[in-house]
C-alpha cells in the first residue's frame, strides 16, 4: 500500500507532458476560432463587393434603359449579361471574388410607378443578384458539429430610370 501511495505522489508532482495535454485540449478551439475569423472576413468582403456591384449595375441600368420604357412598353431582361459582368468584374475586367464565391444569377426587373411625376408612370429598375459562398474551411466547423458548406444570399438595389 505504501508503494502505491508513493507512486501516486510521484505522478502528481511529475509535470512532463502537461503542455502537450493542454495543447491537445486547446487545438480544436483554436482551429475553430481561426476558421471563423477567416470565413467571416471572406463573407463580409464578398457581400460588400456584391452590394457595390449591384448598386453599380442598377445605376448603369438606370442610365442605359430609355426613359420612356414604361410608356412605350419594353423590358430590361436583355441587360442581364451586362449587369452580371458589372457585378462580377472590376473596371479592368478582373474578377472581384475569391475562389468559392460566385454570382449564380442576376435578374433585372422594371416597375412603373404611377404618380404626378414629370414622366408618368416613372420607370424604376431593380437588379437582384444571387450569391453562393462555399467555405474552404467547412470541415473545421465539423469539430463543433455545424455543417456549414455553402450560403446562398440575395442582394437587391433599385434606381430610377433617367434614360439615355
Amino acid at each position: 500500500m505504501e508503494r502505491i501511495n508513493h507512486t501516486l505522489r510521484r505522478l502528481r508532482r511529475d509535470e512532463n507532458g502537461a503542455a502537450l495535454v493542454e495543447f491537445a485540449i486547446m487545438l480544436p478551439l483554436t482551429l475553430v476560432t481561426f476558421a471563423m475569423i477567416i470565413e467571416g472576413s471572406r463573407l463580409m468582403w464578398s457581400y460588400q463587393a456584391t452590394a457595390a456591384g449591384v448598386r453599380d449595375a442598377a445605376r448603369y441600368l438606370a442610365r442605359v434603359a430609355p426613359a420612356t420604357i414604361c410608356a412605350n412598353g419594353g423590358s430590361v431582361a436583355t441587360y442581364s449579361a451586362q449587369l452580371k459582368s458589372i457585378i462580377e468584374n472590376n473596371s479592368s475586367g478582373n474578377t472581384l471574388f475569391p475562389s468559392g464565391i460566385s454570382v449564380t444569377s442576376v435578374t433585372p426587373s422594371l416597375t412603373c410607378v404611377a404618380g404626378t411625376f414629370r414622366i408618368s408612370p416613372a420607370p424604376v429598375a431593380q437588379v437582384q443578384a444571387n450569391l453562393q459562398i462555399t467555405f474552404p474551411f467547412a470541415s473545421v466547423f465539423d469539430l463543433i458539429s455545424h455543417n456549414l458548406l455553402t450560403i446562398n444570399t440575395t442582394v437587391t438595389d433599385q434606381a430610377r430610370i433617367f434614360g439615355t
